[in-house]
């Protein structure tokens, strides 16, 4: 697998170079991109901007049907049309800035580029991961407490659990982009990554890195470890409760309630367990673009695919918006002859 990663020098890559110390500021860090020019990895670019106008039309058209339809105005809804935007957000933030180094054979980002795309990334992932913790405590009012979920999750907590989801990601982001930020850089600056991660930009660093890493580990227990504490204790509610009901149709709709949720959740915290909660001495480049390669493409991607298919009520709203634009021209077509 590690063929597919760039990793030797060709004749592009060496006008590249040359390029790049002709045109680049002492200030700008050189980002080593994710293909190369061989023509698998011209075809892997292709395929890798195919999912992003996947990831990119699927998440638009979520959050264009919750907001069109007045029926998907309910707070879940509301917090799913938050996690898409995030998502489209988040895929935004790295994949339009890779794509426009390697169509044009730049590799450069400024240091305050650089500053502003680690902000954003962590700031929609630290927020996704708390959305997500928020969405189960949703699924658990839901399901075992039906009766006062009007009560316990109407709009004004909707509202509250996207602003703490915003509000408590950009502060962590803001103060790990602050430090790192502040530190000296040593050597060509050259970042090992498709975009400015946090762990390959600490690389840099000249100097003590200890605040750094004690600021992930707090950051890694407030926006890794608890949501994934929240999530698991909601669903052990959940599924004591489904455990207790009597009909079989019942115990089917609990858990076609939340399989698109709990997927989700299992997808994202997985990835980023993976790619933030190993040991320093385990990381390679290779896998760290693997895993943020998962996280800010695939994920985003598969997200409003997942709900979108084993959802029935954003369906409904598919059919419902296609079919008011089919029924449409074909109205005003008869109004002449009435």
């Amino acid at each position: 697998m590690s063929h597919l990663i760039s990793t030797s020098c060709s004749p592009r890559t060496e006008k590249g170079e040359m390029w790049q110390r002709n045109w680049t500021s002492p200030a700008d860090f050189i980002l080593e991109g994710l293909f190369g020019d061989s023509l698998t990895h011209r075809l892997l670019f292709s395929l890798t901007m195919v999912v992003f106008l996947v990831a990119v039309s699927g998440n638009a058209l979520t959050i264009l049907l919750i907001c069109a339809d007045p029926r998907l105005h309910t707070p879940m809804y509301h917090l799913l049309s938050q996690l898409s935007l995030m998502d489209l957000m988040h895929v935004s933030t790295t994949i339009p800035k890779m794509a426009t180094n390697y169509l044009s054979g730049k590799k450069s980002i400024s240091f305050v580029g650089c500053a502003t795309q680690h902000f954003l990334y962590l700031s929609l992932g630290g927020a996704e991961c708390l959305l997500l913790a928020l969405m189960s405590y949703d699924r658990y009012v839901a399901i075992c407490h039906p009766l006062r979920y009007t009560i316990l999750m109407n709009r004004e907590v909707g509202l509250m659990m996207a602003l703490m989801s915003w509000l408590g990601a950009s502060i962590n982001s803001l103060i790990h982009t602050a430090i790192l930020m502040h530190f000296p850089f040593c050597g060509p600056r050259k970042i090992h990554h498709f975009y400015c991660e946090f762990p390959a930009v600490m690389k840099l660093v000249c100097g003590d890195i200890t605040i750094c890493e004690n600021t992930v580990y707090i950051s890694s227990v407030l926006l890794l470890l608890f949501p994934i504490f929240l999530v698991s204790t909601s669903y052990v509610f959940i599924l004591c409760s489904v455990i207790q009901l009597r009909s079989a149709g019942s115990k089917r709709n609990a858990f076609a309630t939340c399989s698109s949720h709990l997927t989700v959740v299992s997808l994202w915290f997985g990835a980023c367990i993976f790619s933030y909660l190993r040991p320093r001495s385990q990381h390679t480049p290779l896998q760290d673009k693997v895993g943020s390669v998962f996280n800010s493409i695939i994920t985003p991607t598969l997200n409003p695919l997942i709900y979108t298919l084993r959802n029935k009520d954003i369906a409904k709203a598919l059919r419902r918006v296609l079919g008011r634009e089919i029924i449409t021209p074909r109205v005003q077509l008869q109004l002449p002859g009435i």
